[in-house]
């Protein structure tokens, strides 16, 4: 093993150590959070308004939301913890000296990746095990499900770096996740089926990726999808591999990162 490859080797893993060491570190800030939010939809969606609406998709509505739920928790946390610590970075100027390093520009973009991968499937896992309190779980297809949650993952980790990369401020890291991310993930099929959509909307809602990856996630969990999910997994493949390409390009530009 040459010098070079040992040298991006031993920063990848001090880069992936460094970012669960700092979700870890501060976990009642990036854990229990999203977890305690989760049980409250439970309780408030699944077993006082299920109740209400009865069986969908030839399930109960708890064991229908539940994948949704799951979804929500691993996008948003996967997101939020590239987009809060590379602009931590950018802010505290310590990117500069990564980036001067001969540490490879994809060496430093897979860890931020990686990092925000293992929070997301981390919050995911909770999520999970506080579902089965609720309502019995029981995999249709692990190989999809394991697959979609790692892709969806990596996509919102991706989609992080980017907003971090033209953040400004530390208020510009939060206007994508309220006015884009929380709409499409609520309107992404986590509490509905789109069957019950007017034909107009449910064609409308097909343009939303979230709802790909919601129907294709429920569908290795339950069997039951929306969507197909060929081109579901598909539509993922191809937008991690433009997300990362782009992302990679800017780190080696530089743009948004050097004073």
């Amino acid at each position: 093993m040459s010098f070079e490859v040992k040298a991006n080797w031993v920063a990848l893993n001090t880069i992936v150590y460094r970012e669960v060491r700092r979700f870890m570190r501060i976990w009642p800030q990036t854990l229990l959070p999203p977890a305690i939010t989760m049980v409250l939809y439970f309780v408030i969606f699944g077993n006082l308004i299920g109740r209400q609406i009865g069986d969908m998709g030839g399930f109960t509505y708890m064991e229908y939301i539940v994948p949704g739920l799951i979804m929500m928790s691993v996008i948003t946390n996967a997101y939020g913890n590239v987009v809060s610590s590379f602009f931590g970075s950018k802010f505290q100027r310590s990117i500069e000296e990564l980036m001067v390093s001969p540490v490879s520009p994809h060496i430093i973009l897979t860890g931020y990746v990686v990092g925000g991968v293992l929070r997301g499937l981390a919050v995911g896992i909770i999520v999970t095990l506080l579902s089965l309190f609720f309502t019995h779980l029981q995999v249709h297809h692990l190989g999809i499900t394991l697959l979609v949650v790692i892709l969806t993952a990596t996509i919102f980790s991706l989609l992080g770096f980017i907003n971090a990369v033209f953040a400004r401020n530390f208020d510009d890291i939060s206007i994508i996740p309220t006015f884009v991310l929380t709409p499409l993930t609520y309107l992404g099929g986590v509490f509905y089926s789109i069957s019950l959509l007017p034909p107009f909307w449910q064609a409308v809602s097909l343009a939303n990726p979230v709802l790909h990856m919601v129907n294709a996630f429920r569908y290795g969990i339950l069997g039951v999808s929306d969507i197909r999910i060929s081109v579901a997994v598909a539509f993922m493949l191809v937008a991690t591999v433009v997300l990362y390409l782009g992302c990679a390009r800017l780190l080696v530009s530089g743009r948004g990162m050097r004073s």
